[in-house]
C-alpha cells in the first residue's frame, strides 16, 4: 500500500465556515486541486492524488452535530444527577 501524507510538513491551516450550508472547510496549505473522499457522517477528506497528500477536510453539518452532542451530554448529566438522588 502506498504511503499517504496526512500533513507532511507544518502548514498553515485556513478555514472557512458557510453558515447557510452549515459546512466547515479546512485547507492545509494553499488550496489546490483535490478529490473528495467521503468518510461518512459528514466528513470529506480532500486528497491530492499527484502528491499523495491530504489537502484538507470538509465537515458537513458541523453546527447541527455540535448542538446534538451538547444536548446528549446535557441529557446524560441530568440522568446521572437523578440517579444520585
Amino acid at each position: 500500500m502506498e504511503a499517504i501524507k496526512i500533513i507532511p510538513e507544518r502548514k498553515q491551516i485556513d478555514w472557512e465556515y458557510d453558515e447557510e450550508a452549515d459546512v466547515l472547510y479546512l485547507s492545509f496549505g494553499k488550496p489546490r486541486s483535490s478529490i473528495g473522499i467521503d468518510m461518512g457522517e459528514g466528513l470529506i477528506v480532500r486528497y491530492d492524488e499527484n502528491r499523495g497528500e491530504v489537502t484538507g477536510l470538509t465537515v458537513i453539518g458541523v453546527r447541527t452535530a455540535v448542538i446534538e452532542a451538547l444536548q446528549q451530554k446535557g441529557k446524560r448529566k441530568k440522568r446521572m444527577a437523578q440517579r444520585r438522588q
